[in-house]
């Protein structure tokens, strides 16, 4: 398996760029995310990469993140999900707008990537969640140690992901945990 390609760029056409490594040209198809971060052809550059060998093609995938590989490859394990529908994805939204957006179970948001339907963003709404929102979801919404806590805390007492971010944004920044707690529950319990 290929999981690293770094060579001189020698030119993007969206959404594939061209590698050389050593006279070896390789044709790798990247996000656009990926694609608007790499410097002008010329240039060297590193990405990490997913190979997928079909009956028809070989076809080599790149990107600029380890998260947007973990995430590409989560995104391809669900049935339906291609790896053209994957880099659509995350085209259309970074990984933490992503797992935002499965934390809070947002399918509006996955909709709006070209290629994605209602019944497509429900079934990665349903078979990402724990695998992708909760874990990078929750550290992005979570601003400090703190916080991060009363997240925990507010999981572990049975709140759902999406209920337990919503009150943790009624929670003044600095508060302790203890504080934390108690001003998430009010804001629960109303």
């Amino acid at each position: 398996m290929i999981g690293r390609i770094t060579g001189t760029l020698i030119e993007k056409n969206p959404p594939a760029v061209l590698v050389d490594c050593n006279g070896v040209g390789y044709e790798i198809d990247v996000p656009m995310s990926t694609l608007y971060n790499l410097p002008e052809a010329g240039h060297k550059v590193t990405l990490l990469t997913h190979f997928v060998v079909r009956e028809d093609a070989q076809l080599l995938y790149g990107f600029g993140t380890s998260a947007e590989r973990a995430t590409f490859r989560e995104l391809i394990k669900i049935s339906g999900i291609g790896p053209r529908t994957a880099l659509a994805v995350l085209s259309g939204m970074s990984v933490t707008e992503l797992a935002q957006a499965i934390t809070l179970q947002e399918g509006g948001r996955l909709q709006k990537v070209p290629g994605i339907g209602k019944k497509t963003a429900e079934r990665l709404l349903l078979e990402l969640k724990g695998k992708l929102g909760a874990d990078i979801g929750a550290t992005a919404a979570a601003v400090n140690d703190d916080s991060a806590d009363i997240l925990r805390a507010l999981t572990a007492l049975g709140y759902n992901d999406k209920e337990a971010l919503a009150a943790l944004k009624s929670v003044p920044a600095g508060s302790s945990v203890s504080d934390g707690i108690k001003l998430a529950l009010k804001a629960l319990s109303k």
